[in-house]
């Protein structure tokens, strides 16, 4: 991944934002092409502080033949993003540009044992239950067993090692206090979710920003 120096998260805030996010897309190479998938996951932490990133596959998926436990794969964790319109900068003579939180995490990948993967999947669903608060959480025991054990045998859990942790927080972090301002003011009024998110991590960066400088948009909003 490159990062230029002024986006670049220190090692801590970049396993945050991937176990918060607990979802990504991972990939390998299979000697020809590359091969993705789109899947959630928790992170857990070894003895000697090694990240964890357990996942699963379907058992037909072409990566599950791939995790020989040496070969480096590439877990992708993309957040919110937003365009930004040249006009809406304080400064002139601006470039559009596009602003993102991303992390990429790198390792080998094992195979779970099949006593592993009960426990994954547990934890995976109670990680993701839990924010629906105040909805009861769900469990696996509401299963039958004989449903939950079909289920389980149609896919395989993983896990990998993070040897290492890049991580690209693009908010405008090089402008100006004026035009962070103008920007992130401009970015709270869009429709899309993802604008206002990175309006919110823009001025908690710099909430003085906001506060310090009268903005003034022009164009649509």
């Amino acid at each position: 991944m490159y990062v230029p120096r002024p986006f670049q998260p220190d090692r801590s805030a970049s396993l945050a934002f991937a176990a918060a996010r607990g979802f990504a897309t991972i990939c390998a190479h299979d000697g020809r092409k590359p091969i993705a998938s789109a899947v959630p996951f928790c992170i857990e932490y070894a003895a000697d502080g090694t990240p964890r990133l357990a996942f699963h596959l379907a058992r037909h998926n072409p990566l599950a033949a791939l995790a020989d436990g040496t070969m480096s794969w590439v877990m992708a964790v993309n957040g919110p993003d937003a365009y930004v319109s040249a006009d809406w900068y304080a400064s002139p003579d601006q470039v559009p540009t596009w602003l993102y939180q991303a992390v990429h995490l790198t390792g080998p990948v094992r195979a779970l044992s099949g006593d592993d993967l009960g426990p994954h999947l547990d934890a995976l669903s109670d990680k993701f239950e839990t924010l629906l608060a105040p909805k009861p959480v769900w469990t696996s025991a509401k299963m039958t067993a004989g449903r939950l054990d079909a289920m389980k045998k149609a896919i395989v859990g993983f896990v990998m090692a993070v040897d290492e942790v890049e991580g690209s927080f693009k908010l405008n972090q090089h402008k100006s206090d004026a035009d962070n301002a103008a920007v992130s003011t401009a970015l709270s009024h869009q429709r899309h979710a993802g604008a206002r998110e990175i309006a919110l991590q823009m001025q908690a960066m710099r909430p003085q920003a906001v506060t310090d400088h009268t903005v003034t948009l022009e164009g649509p909003m």
